[in-house]
């Protein structure tokens, strides 16, 4: 008996069931439904949610791919024995961090959205499919494990299911998972040696006394938030070879993705553009005070002030956060012009943060999720807008 009719006929043994949702999301998950729709329909589409998602998940697998290679590589120049980059070692240590990384995550937030389907008794929502890609991509690679699933029980959880599912949240899931384990477990989410692996044991090992030749883990961003020079070129930034987040190093393989949701239509490019558009005005306006002499070399926030503009658009997670959150059509804005303002402000008040809080000097996560908040008010002074301007046209006609 094939896989296709034994899932079959299970879905029509637990039909009417409380087990019913959980065959039909792996029946409908492997293939096409097969109902068919027998009176007028309005819209007809090839796509569904589950196909937008996938679309979604094929934009971010190069950067998990990159992200594996560069886990590596990293681990390898922090520890004094350099390798090349696209080599085995690399690849392995990079599989052997980042993969429980992914299972945990999709096992630990998939199981919460079987067990909430299995008690309303309603169809398994496909919105975590994304979301269980992006949380692996944006959190350390030496993260525990046991912090990555409670993290995640409680970004479904609080975060979506308590909304009312998907399509109902008002804040961005993987954002408010990694938001959580920002504020929970900050130690592991910030500082100079939790972005490369083993760069926290090493660390503790100097603090001990032993005899370690080489230790190196910090971000661009955190070398500049304390005010030293980098010795990575814009080369490096751009195509990723830099300490990081697993998914959100490599600017090259984001623009391609980005690219890849416009042309699929599943992304905005009014959002994406108007946010670098705001990073680029807020990163203007930073160089122009630094020029001006209005701080000096040396003061607490010269470091990323005087970083060019453009280096703003390939440092940190604003090109991640810019193309695979903000764009998130849930959370964000819904007209057209909404999506302009609300882009626009996410790159804005991004830089603002990065430069202002050198104790944590990416902002994209927090700018995000607040503009995720002022999305609906956004649109609502956007559609009352063009009421009053058609309330005004129609007087002007009947006058």
């Amino acid at each position: 008996m094939s896989l296709k009719s034994t899932l079959h006929n299970l879905k029509e043994k637990y039909k009417g069931t409380k087990m019913a949702p959980a065959f039909n999301a792996l029946h409908t998950f492997l293939y096409m439904p097969n109902d068919t729709t027998h009176g007028g329909t309005h819209i007809k589409a090839a796509d569904d949610l589950k196909r937008t998602m996938n679309i979604v998940i094929m934009a971010l697998v190069p950067c998990l791919i990159f992200g594996m290679f560069n886990a590596g590589y990293q681990h390898y120049i922090s520890a004094g024995a350099p390798v090349d980059f696209l080599s085995w070692d690399a690849f392995y240590i990079g599989l052997i961090k980042v993969l429980p990384l992914v299972i945990v995550s999709y096992g630990v937030g998939l199981g919460i959205e079987f067990l909430f389907a299995t008690i309303k008794g309603h169809e398994v929502e496909e919105g975590y499919l994304v979301t269980g890609m992006l949380v692996p991509l944006i959190v350390p690679v030496d993260l525990p494990l046991w912090m990555l699933a409670v993290a995640v029980a409680f970004g479904v959880v609080i975060g979506k299911e308590v909304f009312g599912g998907t399509g109902m949240n008002i804040l961005n899931p993987a954002l408010t998972i990694r938001a959580f384990l920002f504020f929970a477990y900050p130690t592991w989410m910030s500082g100079d040696k939790v972005w490369v692996h083993g760069a926290v044991e090493r660390a503790n090992e100097i603090a001990s006394g032993a005899n370690v030749d080489a230790m190196s883990g910090e971000t661009i961003l955190g070398s500049l938030a304390q005010g030293q020079t980098i010795d990575y070129t814009w080369m490096d930034m751009f195509y990723g070879f830099i300490p990081g987040s697993v998914g959100e190093t490599s600017t090259f393989l984001i623009l391609l993705g980005g690219l890849f949701l416009i042309f699929t239509k599943i992304g905005s490019w009014r959002i994406m553009l108007s946010s670098v558009l705001g990073a680029i005005a807020m990163g203007l306006i930073f160089n122009g005070v630094v020029s001006s002499g209005w701080i000096v070399e040396g003061s607490k926030f010269y470091g990323l002030m005087s970083a060019p503009f453009w280096h703003h658009l390939l440092i940190g997670g604003f090109a991640f956060g810019t193309v695979f959150m903000a764009t998130d059509p849930v959370t964000a804005s819904q007209t057209n012009k909404g999506k302009w303002i609300y882009g626009f402000l996410v790159g804005f008040i991004s830089i603002l943060i990065r430069v202002f809080n050198p104790a944590y000097p990416e902002g994209v996560m927090l700018a995000i999720l607040l503009m995720n908040v002022f999305a609906p008010t956004i649109d609502h002074y956007v559609v009352q807008g063009n009421v009053k301007k058609r309330m005004k046209r129609l007087k002007a006609k009947t006058a």
